[in-house]
């Protein structure tokens, strides 16, 4: 008994060795930490990507790489968006903060989560080490669509492999948070009064469980067809490079509400705190999550209109993607009836939350006019796509990473950053990112197809204005590190409660958060929690 005891107050001690400390880490708040770092490098470096594509489709003519070179950028920006960038941030945000706001210890499986982490950097070394090998990194689109992917050389192999270690990551990760939600919440805290935020990363686990899998047998198969002689998409082999499409479109659909569920909680965290209100309607909040992520898995091929389905095909596909606008409103509704009437103030995680709410909203306008079939046929593979889905990563998921750091830094590391700063930054963002985002809608409307190194003179001054967008946007990855640095050296003394309005378990622990918290669970007082005040 008294070596547990030994062993229990030995845990309790921060690690002193840097190695100790990070590598060897099972502490939720260190690994929180680690996955968000990470995703702000994986952000540096397809941000890099994305400036080689604009700087080359500024002007007409080939003027800076040849095009082969130009696919592998675009394909490798997309992989290391959403597999490096999008998922570690939301994944980062749910070690730091799940345990916090459900009065857990810790996470339920600590040694899987350090290695959960530590696969990523293996894979992603092993992603980008491609732009290095004879035949250069895969150029197919991050979608991979056989034939074009299988034409790489053997890079193919090793993104492949990097798919399947970032999957692993991913499902470990999503268990440990499904255990840590289910059975770790503090006495009192039942389901239906968890914070929103944490509903929102309960039902993306569940989402990432199920279609991960997918993808990996759909890498898998595209493995085979290259090294073993199988033609599972081989049309001489009696095979069907369709039946890619719909098995990676099962997995594509939900993983895109898995980088934008997570988001739904934030915003759902940020708005009343500044609008000094409880969340308005907080069931319909939940359901409205689950709702969206049931529907996602029956709207695949709303990506594949163009691929010669039967007509009631079509009609199923886009009748389903048009219901998702019902639960989708929904929330945009409980947000802005939130902000009614209430005691706003504009602090800088309030502008970022706000910035969401609208843009994310265009997203969301002109999704439903992609899922209108005869439309679509007019949309697909143009710049119209392009503008839409940026539209829901950039200002929907990347803004609400940006305000959800800004909103609990203060609990994170016990200082204030300057407001002033912090303002400027969203400022910046907003204007370049419309700015680099908002002239492709025109440009996939008059015809410009995605993915290409050069296009005709007539498409030339949008993407003049896009391109300066996105030379305006390349800045704003290092004002932020400059904010959070400058706070963490400079910044004022934060209190528990950093935010006036603030309300449930993470804000009734001190700013820092102590390496350890709740090693007693608090008492959850039934009035309170997202929507009151919590006695501990």
């Amino acid at each position: 008994m008294a070596t547990h005891a030994a062993t229990h107050d030995h845990h309790d001690e921060k690690p002193q060795g840097f190695l100790d400390r990070w590598l060897f880490t099972t502490n939720h708040k260190d690994i929180g930490t680690l996955y968000l770092v990470f995703s702000f490098t994986m952000v540096c470096i397809g941000a890099a990507m994305s400036g080689v594509i604009r700087a080359e489709l500024m002007k007409p003519g080939l003027q800076l790489v040849q095009p082969y070179f130009f696919n592998e950028m675009t394909t490798m920006h997309a992989l290391v968006m959403i597999f490096g960038a999008i998922m570690p941030a939301f994944v980062g945000l749910a070690n730091w903060m799940v345990p916090l706001m459900i009065g857990a210890p810790d996470m339920a499986l600590p040694r899987m989560n350090n290695w959960s982490f530590w696969i990523l950097p293996f894979a992603f070394v092993l992603l980008l080490s491609t732009l290095f090998m004879p035949g250069g990194a895969p150029a197919g689109g991050w979608t991979m669509y056989p034939p074009l992917v299988l034409q790489g050389g053997n890079g193919i192999a090793f993104m492949i492999f990097a798919i399947h270690l970032m999957g692993i990551s991913s499902i470990m990760g999503a268990i440990n948070i499904i255990a840590t939600i289910l059975n770790m919440r503090a006495p009192g805290m039942d389901l239906l009064k968890m914070p929103v935020f944490v509903w929102s990363w309960l039902i993306t686990a569940f989402l990432l469980i199920a279609v991960l899998p997918v993808l990996a047998g759909a890498v898998t198969m595209l493995l085979t067809d290259k090294y073993f002689g199988t033609s599972f998409f081989n049309a001489a082999g009696g095979g069907d490079p369709v039946m890619y499409q719909h098995i990676f479109w099962f997995f594509g659909h939900p993983e895109v509400y898995i980088m934008i569920l997570p988001a739904f909680g934030i915003i759902s965290e940020i708005v009343p705190t500044f609008a000094r209100k409880p969340l308005f309607g907080y069931k319909a909040m939940v359901y409205a999550l689950a709702c969206i992520a049931f529907l996602s898995f029956i709207v695949w091929a709303h990506h594949m209109f163009t691929v010669g389905m039967p007509l009631g095909g079509e009609l199923f596909f886009m009748y389903a993607t048009m219901l998702i606008a019902v639960p989708t409103g929904v929330k945009v509704f409980n947000w802005l009836t939130t902000m009614w009437r209430g005691s706003l103030t504009f602090e800088t995680p309030m502008l970022w939350a706000i910035a969401f709410v609208i843009l994310f909203t265009i997203g969301g306008f002109s999704g439903v006019m992609t899922a209108v079939v005869p439309a679509d046929f007019q949309y697909q593979d143009t710049y119209f796509v392009v503008a839409h889905f940026h539209y829901v990563l950039v200002t929907g998921a990347l803004f609400s990473i940006i305000g959800a750091i800004y909103y609990w830094w203060p609990k994170w590391t016990g200082r204030m950053y300057n407001d002033k700063w912090g303002k400027i930054h969203f400022w910046w963002s907003v204007v370049f990112a419309n700015v680099l985002f908002f002239p492709q809608h025109f440009l996939g409307l008059a015809g410009m197809p995605r993915r290409i190194p050069d296009y005709n003179v007539a498409f030339a001054d949008f993407n003049f204005i896009s391109s300066i967008g996105a030379f305006g946007m390349f800045f704003t990855p290092f004002m932020f590190f400059f904010i959070l640095w400058h706070s963490k050296r400079h910044g004022a003394k934060a209190d528990a409660r950093a935010w006036d309005g603030a309300r449930g378990l993470e804000w009734t622990v001190p700013s820092p958060a102590p390496y350890h918290t709740f090693s007693t669970p608090p008492l959850v007082d039934d009035s309170l929690l997202a929507h009151g005040d919590v006695s501990h």
